[in-house]
């Protein structure tokens, strides 16, 4: 994060384990910009997962999603995770960005299915000071948000075009020697097919 990055106002967060980086991240980050005039949107990949056991090398997959945000002129990567001792928190992040970022207004982007398990986040009831929340929905999917308990960020639902894509079914198709083409930006298949990502049954768990 640069100094000059102080003058973006509506900033767009995605986080993710990015166990690789997918065309279902992109197209999400893409629909956020566009729905809610986002100046930019800031790919966070986790450093240490507190929900998952199994992931591929942080370092792996900070330079996978470098490599797949590279050509969107909105679109960048954080370390802020990467670089940070112990489990990794979503409230935490924004906090860090809430006081570099002074004066603008953070919009975290989570599927819709997160979001409604909000309230088993780590210090929720902090979050609402910090963002308003992005639920990604697919078309057909139905969250009441109006019903959201008192004390929740504002959530906005944002439909975007189903894609029957995860980072799951990239590793599996992987550990199978199935194609990727096409699930994932180029440069990402060529960095996995490059450093041998994924070619260990073991890489599927997470």
């Amino acid at each position: 994060m640069g100094a000059q990055s102080n003058a973006v106002e509506r900033i767009g967060i995605l986080g993710g384990t990015f166990d690789p980086l997918h065309i279902g991240h992109l197209v999400a980050a893409s629909e956020a910009l566009h729905a809610l005039e986002l100046d930019r949107v800031i790919f966070i990949p986790a450093g240490r997962p507190w929900q998952k056991s199994t992931y591929a090398p942080a370092e792996d997959r900070f330079m996978m999603t470098t490599l797949g945000v590279a050509a969107h002129p909105h679109f960048s990567v954080s370390r802020v995770e990467l670089d940070r001792r112990g489990p990794t928190y979503t409230v935490e992040t924004l906090e860090t960005f809430t006081s570099f970022f002074q004066g603008s207004s953070l919009f975290f982007i989570a599927g819709m299915d997160a979001v409604a398990d909000l309230g088993t986040w780590h210090r929720v009831e902090e979050l609402a000071s910090l963002a308003e929340i992005i639920a990604v929905t697919r078309p057909g999917s139905t969250f009441d948000i109006a019903a959201a308990p008192e004390g929740w960020p504002r959530v906005h639902a944002m439909e975007i075009p189903q894609l029957d894509v995860s980072s799951t079914m990239v590793r599996q198709r992987l550990a199978k020697g199935e194609p990727i083409d096409f699930l994932v930006p180029p440069t990402v298949v060529d960095y996995i097919r490059q450093h041998g990502l994924y070619v260990g049954t073991g890489a599927i768990d997470a």
